[in-house]
């Protein structure tokens, strides 16, 4: 019988290695030594005795046995060979009672370069064992900011927590989404029962993904079980049998190949190619009757601005399409399950959801991912999810306008800007602001304070302390709010505010195109052509964001604010255009692109202030992060002791 097993995997190892002549590949097993000096080699760590996964043992430390296997680990020598003999009598005592002896492998970048055991390796691979006894000694790479050695020293500060090694990401930051995913903090350590159910999970969907092609996607078994946890969570993984496990990878699948995407998000920046105005006015009930449309809100328009605006949305297109569509909102969905929410709006016959909170996109996902006939969008912004599509405004540009209108309103004092959270959208519009000022008066100071780190009242304080004046504050009013530190760009005298511009969000528009798309079937078709997932980034060119000056402003800053205005609407200006100074002496030269702005985790350097830490955070700060928070935000997390 070994014999027999011999030859099996002889014919194993003929397939591998004419299979690699064919790709132009190397068609032996990689050697260590070929690309590490010996100094970098002899200056390893000595981990001692650990189980490795076989998968990643992919080579030889020196060359002296290469030549005898596959790049699969096979062997290639003559089944009448010493070489064939000793293989074999391996075989046998794996049958047998199994391999005991550890081999000793080199470990660099999570893979293992055998210096002895070669044929122990090879015939567990064989019987296609997961791991192996080893004595392994670490070569540490260099520290830089490559991706690659990022991940790594991801990877060893996650295996010192889980004790695990053989799970991989392609991106960084993944191990701290899956300890957060968890339930743990950054730096909580496993259990040995955590260690047992993530094995068993992992294993199962390991087997599934491959059954499904995944070897032919390039991203890592990790990549694909992290997608599934962020649409249905980790207890729906946990302690689960195959077929369940199977289950919601078949429903998530889209989800996971979209990891392999180097650049994942197709971000729309207008309605549709063709003009605005050009868009189908008819909006008639289907056969079925009235199109049902769902608007689910964290708040109450009472209690949130934020709200209040969608509100005014829904409001909007109920009156421009009349009986020809149902809309139903749904308030507080965080104070309940929010799943369970938008299962009851789907439950009432909504076809179409739209989910007005970051804090909902969680909930959102799962049921896109679960019912896929139900068109779900969320409010938030670079977020590569395929089952549901995102949307927001371009802020900046108001933001941008406001800017200008401060500075040549400020003279030779500062101004201020309060901002909420440090999410993906906020710092662009921070910066926009900073730039407009920079424009009309180049010496002056923005003083940055944040709502969300010990309140707005203290925040504004801290500004008005500094003899600060005309602050930008919050986006939207709350309903009844009379505070001076609720709204717009203002004049402060002591307790007296003078709103002198806002920037107006204009939903009732963009819910209004979008359903209109739905209605004429371009909708789906951009789903299908793209492939990717679907952010929406309309701005002023789409009427869905504008600017309101007060009679306050003078009639010549109006005239400015105007012509801006006019010039951004026709595509004429851009506020991120040529060379631009960020604090640290960062220069980034060019025409940022929409990536580059959604993603800025920079502030100009005319900003006296930082992008706060997690810990700054008040809780629904965080919980906002935890959403859609920047990388600088994510960062000092990772970082944090």
């Amino acid at each position: 019988m070994p014999k027999f097993y011999y030859k099996e995997a002889q014919r194993r190892a003929q397939r591998e290695f004419r299979a690699c002549t064919s790709r132009g590949e190397y068609p032996y097993l990689p050697v260590l030594d070929d690309f590490l000096s010996r100094e970098q080699i002899n200056q390893g760590s000595d981990l001692g005795l650990c189980q490795i996964p076989l998968e990643f043992v992919v080579g030889t430390c020196t060359g002296v046995r290469t030549n005898a296997f596959a790049r699969n680990f096979m062997p290639l020598l003559e089944a009448d060979s010493e070489f064939a003999h000793k293989w074999q009598a391996l075989c046998q005592a794996h049958l047998a009672e199994g391999i005991r002896d550890p081999v000793k492998v080199y470990e660099y970048m999570n893979r293992y370069y055998v210096l002895e055991g070669n044929k122990r390796v090879s015939v567990m691979k064989f019987f296609e064992g997961d791991e192996i006894t080893a004595r392994v000694i670490r070569v540490f790479p260099e520290q830089n900011e490559s991706p690659e050695a990022q991940l790594y020293y991801e990877l060893l500060d996650f295996s010192r927590l889980s004790r695990i090694s053989y799970l991989e990401f392609s991106k960084p930051g993944s191990y701290l989404d899956l300890q957060k995913l968890m339930g743990k903090g950054p730096e909580e350590p496993w259990s040995e029962e955590d260690r047992r159910e993530f094995s068993a999970s992992y294993y199962y969907f390991r087997k599934i993904y491959r059954t499904h092609g995944g070897r032919r996607l390039t991203t890592t078994v990790g990549d694909a079980m992290l997608a599934v946890i962020k649409v249905y969570g980790y207890q729906a993984l946990r302690g689960k049998t195959p077929s369940e496990i199977e289950r919601l990878a078949s429903s998530a699948w889209e989800e996971v190949v979209l990891q392999q995407e180097s650049d994942p998000i197709d971000i729309k920046l207008s309605p549709e190619e063709k003009k605005p105005g050009l868009l189908a006015k008819v909006f008639s009930p289907g056969e079925k009757g009235a199109m049902k449309v769902a608007f689910i809100h964290d708040k109450t328009p009472a209690l949130s601005g934020w709200t209040h605006s969608h509100e005014q949305g829904r409001l909007h297109v109920q009156r421009v399409f009349g009986q020809a569509i149902q809309t139903t909102p749904y308030f507080n969905a965080m104070d309940r399950d929010p799943y369970a929410v938008i299962q009851q709006a789907i439950a009432d016959g909504n076809t179409i959801l739209f989910t007005t909170s970051p804090r909902l996109l969680p909930a959102s996902l799962r049921t896109a991912a679960e019912q896929h006939k139900v068109t779900i969008l969320n409010c938030s912004l670079n977020k590569s999810h395929r089952y549901i599509r995102t949307y927001y405004a371009r802020m900046y540009e108001p933001k941008f306008i406001i800017g200008a209108i401060a500075g040549s309103l400020a003279g030779v004092d500062s101004v201020g800007y309060l901002c909420d959270y440090p999410i993906y959208g906020q710092i662009s519009g921070i910066n926009a602001f900073a730039l407009g000022v920079q424009m009309v008066n180049p010496r002056t100071k923005v003083y940055l304070e944040w709502s969300t780190v010990g309140g707005a009242e203290a925040a504004i304080r801290r500004l008005t302390d500094r003899n600060i004046r005309l602050i930008s504050s919050r986006d939207l009013s709350r309903q009844g709010d009379r505070s001076w530190a609720s709204f717009g760009l203002s004049l402060i005298s002591g307790e007296d505010r003078v709103v002198l511009a806002a920037p107006v969000w204009q939903w009732g528009n963009y819910y209004e195109a979008i359903l209109r798309r739905i209605q004429d079937k371009s909708f789906q078709a951009e789903y299908e052509e793209s492939g990717k997932a679907l952010n929406y980034y309309w701005g002023m060119s789409a009427g869905v964001v504008g600017l309101h000056c007060t009679d306050k402003v003078p009639p010549s800053t109006r005239k400015l604010a105007e012509l801006v205005q006019n010039s951004i609407q026709a595509d004429l200006y851009y506020p991120f255009r040529g060379k631009l100074y960020a604090q640290n002496g960062l220069v980034l030269d060019g025409d940022l692109t929409p990536e580059q702005i959604i993603s800025m985790d920079w502030l100009a350097e005319n900003i006296v202030g930082s992008i706060p830490s997690y810990e700054e955070l008040n809780e629904t700060g965080k919980a906002t992060v935890d959403m859609v928070g920047v990388e600088a935000v994510s960062k000092v997390r990772r970082d944090s002791p």
